[in-house]
This record gives structure tokens, sequence and C-alpha cells, in this order.
């Protein structure tokens, strides 16, 4: 067990005010710990347009109180829809409605700083210390806790420190040593209002993501349906050639030249003065160095074809929080949990879980952007999809799991070598399961 510390002094220091840093002081402080949370920029905020929250999120906002706050700002869409990018052909589809029975939560879109800002909120009812204009610097271990080093040279301590400082982590460049991994992909994003899309064959109840050669772009109603938010995802040639400032938007336009006309609309549109390089990082199985412990990207910075980046890190803290409630139950009065008891049993359980993720993220990128024949076959076996066959969300979807053995296994691959060619333009597949509907999630 572990003495409680000095009054006044924080338990936890959570390394960063993004999504998963404040879901997680949020989720502590529920538990009657008390937090304070470092924010680097002079103001909390997020920089970005739209999110999708999937039922595996849905459900923990719940548990928070926060999810009806989050309905009334973002949109619940009817259906999930795929289609190829360059004859806008549909290939499959989730009915969302029937998703939400089927795991008991809705899947939802929602602006970036809108979760932000309910999360924000949320902390400041519960009543978590909130410092901005703080850059942590440096991690030190302590016999019983850590220290982080600010950039005006201070130094703050407590029995636990987060580090969810994000994909460009301090800490995890000083605890693991890693690089970033680049997909040579970049993401172009706008929120447009809804009125200058409206002719551009958009489906505004839906998400609708459209796959192409190297290519695919994302539309999704927001803020009730108020705004438009659009993501188009291309494959640099700058960056496959090793150029310098990859992603222009000269490359924007090339990339989706041929494709179907409700995509080349919608290009126009897209932010031009930024734009998103899309990396990740190899899984790493350890996350806990003493009372430091990785979070959110810090810990496993996924890209973005599941949209599950915000939502595990939303995750993870819900995890590391009844971990600490589970734990407290048994622990003397006057004392807390055993912290390194707490993040034990938090990396027992996250890494496996985001190690899926994060790899399966890596396929559906491929499969999304296949060309010639293997770009047919894909859309063969996705064709052949049951839109009520959920063989390939109920692994990511359903409940979160607190220990390994709750895991939801995970879905078998349906190989592309499974479709046959009948004729020189036709594919089949003898499989009715497909591959699709994981791989609906879009960023």
């Amino acid at each position: 067990m572990t003495a409680a510390s000095t009054p006044g002094q924080p338990d936890v220091i959570v390394v960063g005010g993004g999504i998963g840093g404040l879901g997680t002081a949020f989720a502590l402080a529920r538990q009657g710990v008390r937090v304070r949370v470092l924010e680097r920029a002079d103001a909390f905020g997020e920089v970005g347009a739209g999110l999708q929250i999937a039922p595996n999120c849905t459900r923990i906002l719940h548990e928070y109180g926060l999810l009806d706050e989050a309905r009334s700002l973002g949109v619940v869409p009817e259906n999930m829809v795929m289609r190829d990018a360059v004859d806008s052909r549909e290939l499959t589809r989730l009915d969302l409605r029937d998703l939400e029975h089927r795991y008991g939560f809705p899947y939802m879109v929602i602006h970036r700083s809108d979760l932000h800002g309910i999360f924000l909120r949320a902390c400041e009812r519960a009543g978590v210390e909130l410092l901005t204009s703080s850059t942590v610097v440096g991690y030190e271990h302590l016999d019983e806790g850590a220290r982080i080093t600010l950039a005006d040279g201070t130094t703050q301590e407590a029995p636990l420190v987060v580090a969810a400082d994000g994909l460009h982590s301090v800490a995890r460049r000083m605890l693991v040593g890693d690089e970033v991994v680049s997909s040579d992909y970049v993401a172009y994003r706008a929120a447009v209002p809804m009125e200058q899309v409206r002719d551009n064959g958009i489906h505004e109840k839906d998400v609708t993501v459209h796959v192409g050669p190297r290519c695919h772009f994302v539309q999704y109603a927001l803020r009730g349906g108020d705004m438009f938010n659009q993501v188009a995802v291309f494959e640099s040639p700058k960056a496959l050639a090793g150029q310098e400032g990859w992603g222009t938007p000269d490359e924007l336009d090339a990339a989706f030249e041929g494709t179907c006309e409700t995509v080349r609309k919608g290009i126009p549109l897209m932010w031009r003065d930024r734009w998103w390089q899309m990396m990740d990082r190899e899984p790493i199985e350890t996350w806990v160095h003493g009372r430091i412990a990785l979070l959110g990207d810090a810990a496993h910075p996924p890209l973005q074809y599941m949209a599950q980046g915000a939502i595990m890190a939303i995750e993870d803290g819900w995890v590391l929080a009844g971990h600490y409630a589970r734990l407290a139950q048994s622990a003397p009065e006057g004392t807390r949990p055993d912290w390194d008891a707490v993040l034990a049993a938090y990396e027992a359980v996250r890494v496996e879980h985001c190690r899926r993720v994060l790899t399966t993220a890596r396929s559906w990128g491929r499969l999304w952007h296949l060309d010639g024949e293997d770009r047919l076959r894909r859309n063969a076996i996705m064709l052949a999809r049951d839109t009520y066959d959920y063989a390939f969300t109920d692994w990511i979807f359903g409940p979160t799991a607190q220990s390994p053995d709750e895991e939801a296994e995970m879905f078998a691959p349906v190989p592309l070598a499974s479709v046959t060619r009948r004729d020189a333009g036709s594919f089949t597949t003898e499989r009715g399961d497909g591959v699709g509907a994981a791989a609906l999630s879009t960023p």
C-alpha cells in the first residue's frame, strides 16, 4: 500500500491536456484522486475537425455521465457506407441503428474540439488542477514516485506521472528512444457549412468513405448537421522520393484527379494551409517505467484507418482508473492503493489490445488503397458481405476489457487470394463474410 500524498500536492500529474490527458484526469478524479494536468500551450484546446466515436467509447461516456452532452453536440449517423472512389459504386455498409442495438451504445461523430471541451468542463467540475504554459522537458524516477522538470527549470513530484503528450512524446523519447514511422500518406481536412456541399452528391445522414487507388475520401455531418466534415488522404510521391515538406496542395489535387464527381467536388473545399503527415510507431510491450506511465498516442499512436486513436486514449484512462478503484476497495483507511499494482494491471491488458489496433490499422490502410486487379478483388469481397454481419466489429466495438481474459477474440482475415477471376472484368468469391466491416472505420 502507498501512503496518501502530502496535502495540497497531487496524487497524479498528467502531462498533456489533449483528449487522452483530460479523459484520464477526469476518470481518476471521479475516484477521489487529486490530479494535476500540465498543458504546454497557453490555453486548453484541440486542432482538427471531426472524430468518430464508436460504441466502445460512447459506452464509457455514458458511464461518465457525458453521453447526453456529446449527443447534443454531435451527430448520430444512420449508416456507414464504403464506396469505390473511382466509380462511386457502393461496396458495403453498416446499419448504425442496428449496430447501436447490438452493442447497446451509439456510433457518433463529433467535432474534435467539442469532445475536448466536454472533458475539459468535466475536469473543471471534478476539481482537477489545470495548468497551461507548462512544458515538460524531463522525467526522473523517485523511490515512491516520479519527478518532472519544466522548461523554466522548476520541478514537480507525484506518486504517479502519466505521460499523455502525444505522438512526439518527450517521455517516449527518453524512456523508449524509438522513432516515428512515416506511412508516406498525408491527410487534408475541412469542416464547412452544410450549405456549401448540398449540391455535391453527398449523403448527409451517412458516414461515407470512398476508397481508391492510393487515396481515400471521408465525409460526414457535424454539429447537428449544420457542418460537413471531409478528410482527404493520399500517398505522397514527394514522400516516396524522400523529399522534405511533402504532402503539398499540388499533390492533393493530382491524387484525386481520377476519382468520381462527388469526391472531385469536395477537394477544392479542403483546408490548404495545413495538412497532417500520417505517422505511427511500432508497437511496444513496456508502457510503464517505474511510476511513469505512457498513455494514448505516447504509448500507441495509430494510423487513422480504424478511427480508434482518441478512443484508445479514453479507454486507457478508464482502465487505469478502474484498476485504481478496484484496488482502493481493499486498501487500509488513510492509504492509497499500490500504484505499482494499478500500473501492472493497466499494462497487462492495454498493450495487447492497442497492438492489435495499430497493426490492423496498417492493414486496413493497405486494403483501402489497392489498385489494379487487387482493387477488384477487394471490391468483390466487400460486395459479398452481408450488412448485418458483425464478425469484423465485435472485437473492437464491444465492452473495453479490464483484464486480458476479457479481451475479445480477433477476427479471421479473408485473403484477397480467395477471390477468383471469372473473366476479363469480373471477380467472384465463394465466401459471404467479407473483409469490410471493421475497415469502414475512418479517420
